[in-house]
Formats: structure tokens, sequence, C-alpha cells
């Protein structure tokens, strides 16, 4: 198969929600506050996903004690956050390294063995899905995930971006910190492949809104079947539409002054 995201771009319901998806961006982009205060939007919304994502892994933290907030899980999603900008030109060359960078940011404090893989069968499973891959497994899967950030192919960011998400979540890499880190390569990947330039949408805080429904769609794509795998793509394509739907609360917010 020469373009496996090409297909997955054509499973039942996922054209459908990838265009309404990059309607809802292309309605933010739009937006006169970002012709002056982009950046700023974009601090805004890396906070919240920082927030969300710590969330996700179990450390649920108000919005305005965040910055004060000690825990190691929440202060590794921080720092993750505020790294994202740097890494983007290295993540298509090399994501290994990208990987390796964002867990060592994730996981201080967590574990000694920072940005190395875990050489362990076993994983923590935060979101239920089951006993993760084996350590060659997961190994090969990695290098299968490189060879699709690295590649090239016809299918929309947000299919790249989906399918980086739950490998690395399924998959567990590290053994500590995969969510905190799979949520941040996905930004990363909307971000450099074209779909959030700017890095408004606060897609984290959308997976965190929709619920249940991120751990269950995320059991879909283990299935292996077009249909589960449909179901994930088009759960991430509603993460970003409420990402965008913050982002545009946030610029309204600032346009109020």
């Amino acid at each position: 198969m020469s373009d496996p995201l090409a297909v997955i771009a054509e499973l039942p319901g996922v054209p459908e929600a990838v265009t309404d998806a990059r309607k809802a961006v292309d309605r933010l982009y739009g937006h006169r506050v970002l012709r002056r205060k982009s950046p700023e939007v974009s601090a805004r919304s890396a906070l919240r996903g920082a927030r969300a994502s710590a969330a996700l892994d179990g450390v649920d933290v108000p919005l305005e004690a965040i910055p004060e907030a000690t825990d190691p899980v929440v202060q590794g999603a921080l720092r993750v956050s505020a790294e994202l900008g740097r890494l983007g030109p290295t993540w298509r060359a090399a994501p290994r390294q990208v990987l390796a960078r964002l867990h060592t940011l994730a996981a201080a404090g967590l574990t000694e063995r920072l940005g190395r893989p875990r050489g362990a069968a076993e994983a923590p499973d935060l979101l239920g899905l089951g006993v993760a891959p084996g350590p060659e497994e997961t190994v090969a899967r990695v290098d299968g995930l490189v060879g699709l950030v690295t590649g090239t192919s016809k299918a929309p960011a947000l299919v790249l971006a989906a399918i980086v998400h739950a490998e690395l979540a399924v998959l567990r890499p590290f053994g500590s910190a995969d969510g905190v880190v799979a949520r941040a390569a996905e930004r990363l990947t909307l971000v450099e492949f074209g779909l959030d330039p700017k890095s408004l949408a606060a897609v984290e805080l959308g997976h965190l809104e929709l619920g249940a429904a991120y751990p269950e769609s995320l059991k879909a794509y283990l299935s292996g079947t077009p249909d589960g795998v449909a179901v994930w793509v088009r759960h991430c394509a509603s993460a970003v539409t409420l990402g965008v739907r913050e982002a545009t609360a946030i610029c309204e917010a600032m346009q109020r002054g």
C-alpha cells in the first residue's frame, strides 16, 4: 500500500469530518483579532491545551491555578507546550529526536528514563486500553510511524495527526507520560503539516470535552478495522473543531477587552 493515509482519508465519514474541521479552522483564521494578536491567542490556547492534557492523564487542575501547579504531570504538560514551537522543523526530518525530547520534557519528575523507550513489557494504562504491545512490536510500529511523518501522502494533515496520536497513545512507547507526548505530537502535526500553522486550536481541550468518547474511540482504533479507524479519525476532527471553538472564544474575549 503506497499511501495508507490516503486510504484512511477515504473511510466512511472521514472526508466530511475533515472538511468540517478545515472549514472551522478557516473561519477562525479570519477573525480580526488575529491580525494583531495571534501570538497571544496561541499562548492562551497552549495553556488551555496543557491543562487539558494533564487532566486526561488524571491531574485536573483549574485553569487559573495552572501556572502555580507543582504536580509533575502538569509541569510536564506545560514544559511540552512551551517547547512545541521550536520543534516543528525537526519533527518532519527527525521524528524520533522530537519524541525523545517531548518525553524528556513531559516525564521529568515521573521517571529516570527520560527520552528512552521502555524496555519492560508492561506500561501504565490510564485510558483503559488494555495491555500495551511488547517492546519489539512497539519499536516496529514506531518505525512505521516515523515513515509516515517523514514520507509523502495525499492525505490531509488531520488524518496524519490522528494516526500519530493514536499510535503513540496505544503503543505507550516510553511507559510514562505517553498521553501527553501523543497529544503534543498531534498538535505539532496539525501545525507543521498546515492545518493550523499558528497553533491556535486547543485540540487537547477538544479531546477532554468529548469525555468518554476519547478512550472509546481509541479502543475502536485498536480494533484495526476500517470502521474502527474511521471512528477515531472522526473523533479527532471533532476535537479540532472544539479546539477551534475555544480559540474563537479567546479571540472574542480579547476583542471585548
